[in-house]
């Protein structure tokens, strides 16, 4: 096993390809040990704080339960239940939390306050999102395709589709970069990702000999072994923004017409998905719109080809390698 004890975890750029393999090959490791019985706690003792001023299922519960698998302590922080952003700054918080706990985990809207926190903590800190990288996502989604895919990642085609603006689009794109694959951004113009984004992943795509593509053609779709999307619209929004968004996405949509295209890709989506009506969003969507699925339609959600929740698993098993490997 490889370990980087008392490095960060902030953004998928901030590592080799050789280093970001490394995170997938301890948590292949760790996961087949823990479904052998033969996990081994290399935490014990630890303790761990997670800042969230956005809520979250799986992030959550993965580093909770992948501390408690471990042997590690974890404190819930959020912005009702603690002074973080309200009375005391991200840089006097990083000071003193770095001074209790031996990591810190920050899920927020700014990149820059998890970078903060880094500077300021003097103990690892953890991206668990924020508006521009979702790093812990793109670990699960690399593990998933080694275990979907059987191809090398240099040979896998990897397909984005939808709204590309933002963390999980950016962070898709330099992951592809950084695995060497051949990566296509399929997104409309004024949704694919910003220009700086893509002269970064570009960089890196030179050295590893990644394909990268962006283009508002659906038809790109055509070849790929994994095809991902994201969520369209949130809550709290505008139905002005609702509105200008689904017009513009809807053709964007991974349907089953889209995914004949690609007969043998698997599906990915790092959940929560608008797939039918049992959320309030979907709900809205339909009494508003009359749309009962948005980004992804129920049949292929539920298809064979479908492992959003081997995904979701997986990011159990990553988070757990990156606190292993940044602790032990």
């Amino acid at each position: 096993m490889t370990f980087m004890t008392g490095h960060h975890f902030l953004k998928e750029s901030d590592f080799t390809p050789e280093q970001w393999l490394s995170f997938v090959d301890l948590a292949e490791q760790l996961k087949k040990d823990r479904a052998a019985g033969k996990e081994v706690q290399r935490l014990q003792g630890k303790s761990i704080a997670l800042i969230f001023e956005k809520t979250s299922t799986r992030t959550r519960a993965a580093f909770e339960v992948a501390a408690i698998h471990q042997g590690a302590g974890t404190t819930y922080l959020d912005t009702s239940s603690s002074q973080i952003g309200h009375k005391e700054s991200i840089e006097d918080t990083a000071k003193v939390l770095g001074r209790m706990y031996d990591a810190i985990e920050f899920r927020g809207d700014r990149q820059a306050d998890v970078e903060t926190l880094a500077a300021n903590a003097g103990v690892p800190v953890y991206n668990g999102l924020t508006d521009e990288w979702h790093p812990t996502q793109m670990l699960a989604d690399a593990l998933t395709i080694r275990e979907h895919v059987d191809k090398p990642y240099s040979d896998v085609v990897s397909a984005y589709v939808g709204d590309a603006r933002f963390n999980t689009g950016r962070s898709f794109l330099v992951t592809a970069a950084l695995l060497g694959q051949d990566a296509r951004i399929i997104a409309p113009e004024g949704y694919q990702p910003p220009a700086d984004v893509v002269s970064l992943a570009q960089g890196i795509a030179n050295e590893t000999g990644s394909r990268i593509t962006i283009t508002d053609d659906v038809d790109a779709v055509e070849g790929a072994d994994a095809v991902s999307t994201d969520v369209w619209v949130s809550m709290g929004e505008a139905k002005e923004v609702w509105s200008e968004r689904i017009t513009a996405l809807l053709p964007y949509q991974v349907n089953a017409d889209l995914m004949k295209k690609a007969p043998n890709a698997i599906f990915m989506h790092c959940l929560p998905a608008f797939h039918d009506q049992e959320t309030a969003v979907g709900r809205d969507v339909l009494k508003t719109f009359g749309l009962a699925e948005l980004e992804v339609t129920d049949e292929v959600f539920r298809s064979p080809n479908s492992v959003v929740f081997d995904q979701a698993e997986n990011r159990l098993h990553t988070i757990k390698a990156v606190m292993v490997s940044t602790l032990s």
